[in-house]
């Protein structure tokens, strides 16, 4: 399908029309400083987070590295360690970069700027697509050629599935939700293309520390075409477990 998950990884690197990208979603740099601000007290985990990152690049090559939006966790403009792991990150990457707009980044292309940040290119909210592969963060309406896409990938929602086993003992893990795209909800907005047959391709939140939707505890998703737009999609553990459908999970 031309978007495939890194083994283990929260990351999938997805074939574009003459390059690869490396794809990942909500990576909330500044997570603890926000959760701070909430009475939780968590050591920084920028440095991790970075390294995490720099290997997967390492590992994998690509040409382009895109953000499924949500590169920073603040909903204003970034400051203190927020502002400091974004510079740290940036400055380390070594491909260009392209972020999704999502909903936490704000005026992120001001904050880009003064961070002297050339190498990142900013999309709108409405997403994009590269050749096969559209992208969108998942917080409003992909654009309409996103969805012409054979594939759609989007973040936003943190999935996760609630495993429990016959003691009454559970642990929450994040999944990856791949499947048909349903038309209804898109029909519904007045955003479908003259024909939807493509795949999408929910992805874990890169960041750990997120939180994310039970998606087979919840029925209220955070996106406004989840779980609506998702046809017949099944759960993917990480290390690429198949858990079959995730309402079923």
């Amino acid at each position: 399908m031309g978007v495939e998950p890194v083994p283990g990884a929260p990351a999938a690197v997805a074939a574009l029309d003459g390059e690869r990208a490396l794809v990942v979603a909500d990576y909330h740099a500044g997570i603890e400083q926000t959760l701070r601000g909430e009475g939780v007290e968590l050591a920084n985990g920028a440095d991790r987070r970075r390294r995490r990152l720099l290997g997967l690049v390492a590992q994998t090559e690509p040409d382009r590295v895109v953000v499924l939006g949500d590169l920073v966790s603040s909903l204003g403009e970034p400051e203190g360690s927020e502002r400091a792991e974004l510079s740290a990150l940036l400055s380390a990457l070594s491909v260009p970069t392209t972020l999704v707009k999502g909903n936490h980044d704000g005026d992120i292309e001001t904050t880009l700027d003064e961070l002297g940040a050339d190498g990142v290119s900013v999309t709108p909210t409405g997403g994009v697509r590269l050749g096969p592969v559209g992208f969108a963060h998942g917080h409003s309406w992909p654009d309409t050629d996103v969805l012409r896409a054979g594939t759609v990938c989007v973040g936003h929602e943190h999935p996760l599935v609630l495993l429990t086993d016959e003691v009454g003992g559970g642990r929450r893990e994040r999944v990856w939700l791949r499947g048909g795209l349903d038309p209804t909800p898109f029909a519904e907005h007045g955003t479908t293309p003259e024909s939807v047959d493509g795949d999408l391709v929910v992805f874990p939140a890169f960041n750990n520390r997120s939180g994310g939707t039970q998606v087979n505890v919840e029925r209220t998703f955070l996106s406004p075409f989840l779980p609506a737009g998702l046809a017949d999609a099944e759960a993917y553990l990480l290390d690429g477990t198949r858990l079959g459908p995730f309402r079923d999970v």
